[in-house]
């Protein structure tokens, strides 16, 4: 485990070591307010060299899901400030993640007055949790118009100001898992005949605008971005692999052009090496790859050159002391999968650790 617990350094990016703790949602947020709780969960993963929160709504509109964080008010500007001061005393860095969940939610989870939105009015199939009635049916989005879309653009520029107004060292656009970002990128959701909608570069458009408004606005080196080719998660139908690997190699040109600051690739057995290799040739900053790692086949994959570091979910949401378990050689916890959502600290915060953090 020689390079995996080593500092990095890339293009002004340090980490304390090469490991990341990856977004994982865990519907903690009472009002959507992040908490002292959180604040506590937060601070016991500090082995991380670099924490990416949970997706976190930009708008009231983003807040698909019940539960979860946003950072588009002052309240909540003010809650994540514990979390971002918490993991700072121990030298890691802190990403939050902007997740603007679109079609992917029901109207119960939203704000009074809000409107589920999407790329368009295609309703996905599945349920998702509500406190109000449990599962329910996705409910129908309403299609964004031209000019809304603007209004969404702006909705991350400011959040993206408002995060570092709390602290953060930097934001992550979520365009993966099936949330609005990767719904505009993909034709099968995305039917729309204006300037977003058509051609790859028509469906990568208002991405690219995103994260140049946002670079723009707080330093390209604070901007990542979490992709996840080939998903099919949030009811997204497989396309044409010609045409996803032409997509994602101009999202990589595109975003190595912006230069921001990393890509974070969710990986899975759908992607082929040729998208791997053409999204590694098009970005020369960092790549993160997450998904299914032990810390044995990560740092596999950091001696073979592709990752330039590498994230873990389920590791340190089970266990808050991971990255002293690589160096002891000790057993991860055991995943409790009925608190995964669940309100509280069970199954959140009393996780046991053989070394605490502060």
């Amino acid at each position: 485990m020689k390079k995996i617990l080593a500092a990095y350094q890339k293009n002004g990016f340090k980490l304390k070591n090469h490991i990341v703790m990856a977004p994982m949602t865990r519907s903690r947020a009472i009002n959507n307010i992040p908490n002292d709780l959180m604040a506590t969960y937060y601070g016991q993963r500090t082995g991380a060299g670099l924490i990416i929160t949970e997706g976190t709504a930009p708008t009231p509109e983003g807040l698909g899901y019940p539960r979860i964080p946003g950072i588009y008010n002052d309240a909540q500007i003010e809650g994540w400030k514990k979390v971002t001061s918490n993991v700072h005393k121990d030298g890691s860095k802190i990403f939050v993640q902007l997740m603007h969940t679109g079609r992917i939610g029901h109207v119960d989870n939203l704000p009074a007055g809000t409107t589920l939105l999407g790329v368009s009015n295609i309703k996905a199939a599945g349920q998702i949790y509500t406190d109000t009635a449990g599962m329910q049916d996705h409910s129908t989005p309403v299609a964004l118009t031209t000019e809304a879309i603007q209004a969404v653009i702006e909705g991350y520029v400011s959040a993206s100001k408002n995060a570092i107004a709390a602290g953060f060292d930097g934001v992550e656009l979520h365009a993966a898992n099936g949330y609005l970002l990767e719904q505009f990128l993909n034709p099968n959701v995305n039917n729309r005949t204006d300037e977003y909608g058509g051609s790859i570069i028509n469906r990568a458009r208002i991405i690219i605008e995103i994260a140049d408004k946002v670079a723009l606005a707080i330093g390209k080196e604070k901007v990542g971005i979490r992709i996840s080719p080939f998903s099919v998660l949030g009811d997204l139908h497989p396309y044409a692999e010609e045409e996803v690997q032409a997509t994602y190699a101009y999202l990589a040109s595109e975003m190595n052009r912006l230069d921001i600051q990393y890509m974070h690739i969710s990986a899975s057995p759908l992607i082929p090496q040729k998208t791997f290799d053409a999204i590694r040739s098009a970005f020369l900053n960092t790549i993160i790859l997450c998904n299914g790692l032990t810390a044995e086949t990560a740092e596999a994959q950091l001696q073979n050159g592709f990752a330039d570091v590498v994230a873990f979910g389920r590791s340190f949401l089970t266990t808050p002391d991971f990255v002293n378990r690589i160096e002891t050689g000790e057993a991860l916890n055991q995943l409790d999968f009925t608190t995964l959502y669940t309100p509280g600290e069970k199954g959140y915060t009393d996780y046991p650790t053989i070394l605490k953090y502060a």
